[in-house]
């Protein structure tokens, strides 16, 4: 089976200097990387999928979620593939059965609603649309406006690694306040998205995906 097209964000090494010559702590994750960028895989359905079997969990622990997903159901998960396999087959794979519910209604929205205006909405439009979906939150919705829109902006406090990334980077391990977080992040504008994915990158042995 052929491997999806990935595509980059065209802004990502405009990005780069922009973040390193503001923020040399972050400049100097970024030189680890070379060569290492965004990627989306251009499916709306797949990054907002695997934002639902990626809740709460780490990233390891995602991918295996999904690899054991794509096998069982025949090596592409797909919304009329999910609909018709039963609640057991998906709870087998190692989805909760909350996960199940969400990936179900997502896979349904699909099939009632195939086409979107997505890519001509702003970023807190976009968000407003994807929560009313069951099981999408804010932070699923961030996922889906970094991975698939790859909006450049997009700075998802609430996200665990963020925290766990800066609180590493900025405050020898201590934690931090949102609000602080926030005000470190300004500096990052308007390009959070990359500082996000750098960040992430800097915990993870391999590049976060949704």
């Amino acid at each position: 089976m052929a491997t999806a097209k990935r595509t980059s964000p065209d802004y990502w090494l405009k990005a780069k200097r922009h973040l390193s010559k503001a923020d040399p702590v972050l400049g100097n994750i970024i030189k680890r990387y070379k060569g290492e960028t965004l990627t989306s895989k251009g499916s709306a359905y797949f990054s907002l999928a695997r934002a639902i079997v990626g809740q709460q969990i780490s990233v390891k622990a995602a991918d295996s979620v999904w690899r054991k997903l794509e096998a069982g159901l025949g090596g592409k998960v797909l919304p009329p593939a999910v609909l018709e396999a039963s609640t057991e087959a998906l709870r087998s794979f190692g989805l909760s059965g909350s996960k199940v519910v969400y990936l179900r209604e997502l896979s349904q929205f699909f099939v009632s609603r195939p086409r979107s205006n997505w890519h001509k909405q702003h970023d807190d439009e976009v968000i407003a649309d994807l929560v009313s979906i069951k099981g999408i939150g804010k932070w699923s919705a961030e996922m889906f406006l970094i991975f698939h829109l790859m909006r450049p902006d997009v700075f998802p406090i609430a996200d665990l690694g963020v925290r766990k990334a800066i609180e590493k980077h900025y405050n020898a391990g201590n934690p931090m306040q949102p609000k602080a977080m926030l005000k470190l992040a300004e500096q990052w504008q308007p390009y959070r998205t990359v500082a996000t994915w750098y960040l992430w990158r800097s915990l993870d042995p391999v590049p976060v995906e949704y």
